[in-house]
């Protein structure tokens, strides 16, 4: 069995010549002496009785357990789902200064399928954080791979969350063990997405869309892919982020939603034209918006069907723009470093 301890403080203070290591009290029969000796009496009588507790209750009575017992004497013991959605909000209150909207949906998202889980599973509405095993992040994993469809690598995006939260928790001594520890979330290398050729990309912007819905998302996508936005940037474009320098040539300044570094990036004359064709919209006027963007559920679903109109047999993403736009830069012999500061 791994050895392991705990420091746990009486708040006591007695000089060290007065203090006898061995027996672990002090041998004087002054007040403070015989006072401290009572509580180190009483404290270590305090940790056989949660010692005990816990053998009944059949719980593990590690260092650990036995110390959250010390410091919670009513035996309320926090549970893992309760203390996760705490988390989730944490993590709520930090979009925008450290994570965007987008990872905090993540968050909410693996609450709903952990709440899903563990009530299906374990027949219960909550688990002790201290349960928290191999066994359970295994069976998570196989639950939203099997009952909400997620590919593998999305399944391990949603356990980097949970791994997150465990971290956490150990850093605030909640629990000793990390279920993590063992287990292996490997990343689908096999499942790369592929970029757009030139040849491709000019097929997509040139091939009319059969209704205006698959033509906005068209226009999206392209947008991206030629200007190297990601989707929450593009979906936050507004008229501020557009400039004009002394040359004429418009640019578009924006700080970006995950990092705040701010993308400076040229706009080439098809991307100017897509902006003109819905400056006028009323709706994206009042939202004060630049382009018609919608879910990235939505977008993803929808391109599927483009690459089926353009015959372009690649999983078409709204993520896949940019890394066209990557490719193509570097295909045309743009430096790597400006690459990277209009990525942002």
């Amino acid at each position: 069995m791994r050895r392991s301890n705990q420091l746990s403080y009486i708040r006591c203070q007695i000089e060290p010549e007065r203090w006898n290591q061995r027996l672990e009290r002090s041998l004087h029969r002054d007040k403070v002496a015989l006072q401290i000796n009572g509580i180190v009496d009483s404290y270590r009588a305090n940790i056989l009785a949660a010692y005990d507790a816990l053998i009944r209750e059949g719980r593990i009575p590690d260092c650990f357990t036995i110390k959250e017992r010390l410091e919670n004497p009513g035996g309320t013991t926090r549970l893992f789902l309760a203390e996760f959605s705490k988390y989730c909000e944490k993590r709520q209150q930090e979009v925008g200064s450290r994570i965007t909207q987008v990872t905090a949906n993540k968050y909410h998202r693996l609450l709903r399928y952990m709440t899903e889980y563990t009530q299906a599973q374990y027949q219960k509405e909550d688990l002790p954080l201290d349960r928290i095993s191999y066994e359970y992040i295994d069976g998570l994993n196989t639950h939203m791979q099997t009952r909400h469809k997620c590919k593998n690598n999305g399944a391990v995006n949603l356990l980097c969350c949970l791994k997150n939260f465990i971290l956490y928790a150990i850093r605030n001594e909640w629990i000793e063990k990390n279920p993590f520890r063992f287990y292996k979330m490997k990343i689908d290398k096999t499942n790369v997405k592929v970029p757009l050729t030139k040849a491709e990309l000019d097929l997509l912007l040139k091939r009319p869309m059969p209704n205006e819905r698959l033509e906005r998302i068209r226009d999206v996508f392209c947008f991206c892919a030629l200007t190297g936005l990601a989707f929450t940037d593009v979906d936050h474009l507004r008229p501020e982020h557009i400039t004009t320098d002394e040359n004429g040539t418009l640019w578009i300044h924006k700080p970006r939603e995950k990092t705040a570094v701010v993308s400076r990036i040229p706009l080439l004359p098809h991307p100017i034209r897509i902006l003109q064709k819905y400056e006028q919209d009323p709706d994206l006027r009042l939202k004060g918006k630049l382009l018609p963007v919608p879910s990235n559920q939505k977008m993803n679903a929808y391109l599927k069907e483009i690459a089926d109109i353009c015959l372009i047999n690649k999983n078409l993403t709204v993520h896949l723009a940019r890394h066209t736009f990557a490719t193509l830069a570097i295909e045309y012999g743009m430096p790597i470093d400006i690459i990277a500061k209009i990525l942002g």
